[in-house]
């Protein structure tokens, strides 16, 4: 197995050949370039995850192209070789970023043990940066699912993580879509590299853009440093693009072009970059009839539907309800001396129909067991009555049940906006999880946060 990309930068084409040769048999992917320029032009264009760098080069100091290097590929480790033992010119070298330090000769031994250490650094950084930007709140995860439409399911997908081609997973909001995105990447070859998630409904289109193909130092206001876009810290991984069918208009081409070429450019710059990401997309919308009704691109939806997997929403699947629920149960509650579901429990969570789906079940199980003084959970411990919000699908559902003539605008309006602020009230105003109780986007929500003053 490939274990990274080498840019090998040396004058010497004799000692380059055989240090390509000698790397390649550790299952390194080795590219020569032998001066700086030519170097600073392969860096430009495409990504590696070390740099053995000649620091006397013909045409510019190796201490330009590990400057380089430092600004626009932070993951990337710069390994210095110089015919010099001058202690001045390593300081000069770690200051400015460099891995190590290498004198001229070396046993190819010692530069393997230091270029496997750096390897082992550069995807230490690039897990932390996902771990940094929330990506690892799902990343312990398990496929819960008895049904006979869940192991269809979860045998087409096994199908498709063997595969690079672009996947989507269609379903109602609550299902699952990004545990099984995760489930996927995690039995595919791509499984040692990371998964990054990114939600397409969650950013406003010039941020959303910097998040996923990154920014230059100076490029806007608050660029204050160059930053990897998603795209990079993903690559040779999965990059998941939740809620797809939020994507604006305006983003959306140049998403497609990066699906077609595997290029990509950062905000503010001014070089093509690659990347090489398994693209695994969600959604909960039809995007058929967004094509439709031109809010979505036809062609960005045919290249991201290569594979389409299709998650049944809970009410088709009673079979796994009662296996869920405990998983839960014993995910939320870990004690010597576990809660258990009594019969009549069982029975109601059977014939409950989950508007919220697989979340709404977990939410159920978390709330049973504050309300549950004893040892077994009844149905009065579910007490749906706090989040009837759970329940309606809509705001005019609520009003036509309410009300027996019909309403003004301006009514509906302040209904709305009560509604919206009873359900932020009831989560702590975590935005996040009161969009999913209310059935719509992030963006959506701060929309209206913003339209209704809410505090």
């Amino acid at each position: 197995m490939l274990k990274g990309k080498i840019l090998i930068c040396d004058d010497d084409p004799t000692l380059s050949q055989i240090l390509k040769e000698e790397l390649e048999q550790e299952n390194y992917n080795c590219t020569i370039v032998y001066n700086g320029n030519s170097a600073i032009e392969e860096l430009k264009i495409n990504y590696y995850d070390i740099l053995l760098l000649d620091l006397n080069l013909p045409d510019i100091s190796g201490l330009e192209v590990l400057k380089f290097s430092k600004i626009n590929l932070p993951f990337t480790q710069v390994i210095m070789l110089t015919g010099s033992s001058d202690i001045h010119q390593a300081v000069e070298c770690m200051k400015n970023g460099a891995y190590d330090f290498i004198t001229k000769p070396y046993s190819f031994e010692e530069l393997v043990q230091i270029v496997d250490k750096a390897l082992e650094k550069k995807n230490l950084l690039t897990n932390n940066f996902a771990l940094s930007e929330e990506f690892k709140k799902h990343s312990g995860f398990e496929i819960i699912g008895e049904s006979k439409l869940f192991q269809e399911l979860l045998a087409l997908a096994r199908r498709a993580a063997q595969t690079d081609s672009p996947i989507l997973i269609q379903g109602e909001t609550g299902t699952g879509k990004e545990v099984l995105a995760r489930y996927i990447h995690s039995i595919s070859p791509r499984r040692e590299k990371p998964i990054v998630t990114l939600n397409c409904a969650s950013l406003p289109d010039t941020l959303f853009e910097s998040e996923l193909f990154g920014h230059e130092k100076g490029s806007f206001t608050d660029a204050k440093q160059t930053k990897p876009g998603l795209v990079e810290v993903a690559n040779e991984g999965s990059l998941f693009l939740d809620e797809i069918g939020e994507l604006s208009l305006l983003i959306q081409p140049k998403l497609l072009r990066f699906l077609e070429t595997g290029e990509f450019r950062r905000v503010g710059g001014i070089y093509n970059k690659k990347s090489n990401v398994r693209i695994i997309a969600a959604t909960n919308k039809n995007l058929i009839n967004e094509v439709r009704d031109r809010k979505f691109r036809e062609d960005l939806f045919f290249r991201l539907n290569v594979i389409p997997l299709v998650i049944p929403p809970l009410r088709e699947r009673k079979e796994d309800i009662i296996p869920l629920a405990e998983y839960f149960l014993n995910v939320k509650f870990r004690s010597k001396f576990p809660k258990i579901l009594s019969d009549e429990a069982r029975e109601f969570l059977i014939n409950h129909d989950y508007p919220g789906n697989v979340r709404e079940l977990e939410h159920l199980i978390e709330r049973s067991l504050i309300f549950c003084d004893g040892e077994t959970i009844y149905p009065k411990h579910f007490n749906l009555m706090l989040f009837p919000a759970a329940a309606v699908n809509s705001i005019e559902d609520e009003i036509l049940r309410t009300h027996s003539k019909p309403l003004s605008r301006s009514s509906i309006k302040e209904i709305e906006k009560i509604h919206i602020k009873s359900v932020l009230d009831a989560n702590n105003w975590n935005r996040e999880a009161s969009a999913k109780v209310l059935g719509i986007s992030l963006k959506t929500l701060y929309t209206k946060i913003i339209k209704y003053n809410l505090q």
